[in-house]
């Protein structure tokens, strides 16, 4: 088994093309349970972000399931396979931990550093393991992965070096803005899932004083404002979306984070907030969402400027500092040579459970072979010369054993263990078998 890593993210494609990928929380388990279906992937896990959908599966062939994989994906997003090639990046056995590692750690994001990617990870191993998809393999990788990303916060500057998407697009507007203006004080959300959550804690934290949260239930917005409130101790409040307009006139900043697949801010309704703006102070919207949430035609407006995920691409604020960013790569590393070590040694432990037990069956059958030859034998007798035969087994299996699990962790590791199995006719058992993971879910979160 070997994992394969199928992806498409803000490094390889356009929007455009990470937009027809996009795949909703609604759809996500439909389309990891499609790819189970497929006889060569025997689990699998999507991780879908607002710049990133990537598929990471268990394999037992390597073409087959990266057909069964392009094909699913194929059927979702309407592009063929040749459309998406040119656009994804495919990693195999180590080198796909090693990217896992590389997103847990922030380092591929948009804005390195940023942890939102975490709690995202955190939310593909759940659907995957809902949908009975995430087996011992991607288990443990989920957990790793996740040890890997609170690491690097915690041992290194990364997070503070580099900003969230929220962040950047706020000082991109104030810099469109102009030094001259005043500053920006009011601002509407749309959208209050997590994205729209994040963005209402980076809005306080760059001075914002007062925000409206638009979501299309009420409620749901009412109670993202009480909680903003709560937090943050700046005036807030929830509205459907169908005020959309009405409480975009009075604001400087809109920032649409949801994930719909079309656009919740059409331009109509950006034409009519501006017609009962009183402000001659451009409107700044940006635009979070991926697909797209703000339909194109409104940057045309005069008066608008949208910002989107495309425009901040290169952004020097998106940037960690170098130190930061080597010692988070140093981390990695670290840590992709130890996960690596302990999955070859676990991939040797059938093999060596198989010699000891091919071992434990030889010694049962000597020691009722002897028993019916000397048959005067008291028990004590009996069992003292089992105990001697035991440990004699014990003791010749001893440095084989413990080398053989020493040479697994190298690179050829899988030489020593075939080699150990053509010698003594060995058959062992799968991994899972012989070592599945006892951690639940809790042990990730």
């Amino acid at each position: 088994m070997s994992l394969l890593l199928f992806g498409v993210s803000h490094r390889s494609a356009p929007v455009p093309v990470l937009e027809r990928l996009a795949v909703s929380e609604f759809d996500r388990p439909k389309l990891v349970e499609t790819i189970m279906q497929s006889q060569a992937v025997s689990e699998a896990m999507l991780v879908s972000t607002c710049n990133r959908i990537e598929i990471y599966a268990v394999v037992e062939a390597f073409h087959p399931a990266l057909e069964a994989v392009g094909r699913v994906l194929g059927d979702h997003s309407g592009l063929n396979i040749s459309e998406m090639t040119g656009h994804a990046y495919v990693h195999y056995s180590e080198a796909a931990v090693e990217h896992l590692f590389n997103v847990a750690a922030g380092l591929d994001s948009m804005v390195v550093g940023e942890q939102q990617i975490l709690g995202q990870i955190r939310s593909a191993y759940t659907v995957a393991d809902e949908c009975k998809s995430a087996g011992s393999t991607l288990h443990e990788l989920a957990q790793q992965a996740l040890r890997v990303g609170k690491r690097v916060h915690t041992e290194t500057g990364i997070d503070r070096a580099g900003a969230s998407v929220v962040s950047v697009a706020v000082h991109r507007a104030r810099s469109i803005r102009g030094e001259g203006q005043a500053p920006m004080r009011r601002a509407v959300v749309i959208g209050a899932g997590a994205m729209g959550s994040l963005a209402t804690t980076q809005l306080a934290r760059e001075g914002i004083t007062e925000m409206i949260v638009v979501n299309r239930t009420a409620d749901r917005a009412q109670e993202l404002a009480v909680g903003v409130t709560e937090r943050h101790g700046i005036a807030a409040r929830g509205v459907s979306l169908d005020q959309i307009t009405e409480v975009m006139a009075d604001a400087d900043i809109v920032v649409t984070a949801t994930g719909s697949v079309s656009p919740v801010l059409q331009v109509g309704d950006v034409h009519e907030a501006l017609l009962r703006r009183r402000s001659m102070v451009p409107l700044m919207v940006c635009d979070l969402g991926l697909p797209r949430n703000v339909d194109p035609a409104a940057a045309r407006l005069p008066g608008v400027h949208v910002i989107d995920i495309e425009s901040l691409r290169g952004d020097s604020e998106t940037r960690a500092a170098a130190a930061d960013a080597a010692a988070a790569r140093g981390i990695v590393a670290s840590e992709l040579a130890g996960y690596l070590a302990a999955q070859r040694q676990a991939e040797v432990t059938p093999t060596v459970a198989a010699l000891r037990q091919r071992a434990a069956d030889v010694v049962e059958a000597e020691i009722l072979r002897l028993q019916s030859r000397l048959p005067d034998l008291d028990g004590d007798q009996r069992d003292e010369v089992a105990k001697t035969v035991r440990r004699v087994a014990d003791k010749l299996l001893h440095a084989p054993t413990v080398r053989v699990k020493q040479l697994a962790s190298t690179g050829d590791g899988d030489h020593y263990a075939a080699a150990l199995r053509e010698l003594f006719e060995l058959k062992p058992g799968t991994a899972e078998q012989v070592a599945r993971p006892d951690a639940g879910l809790e042990d990730i979160r």
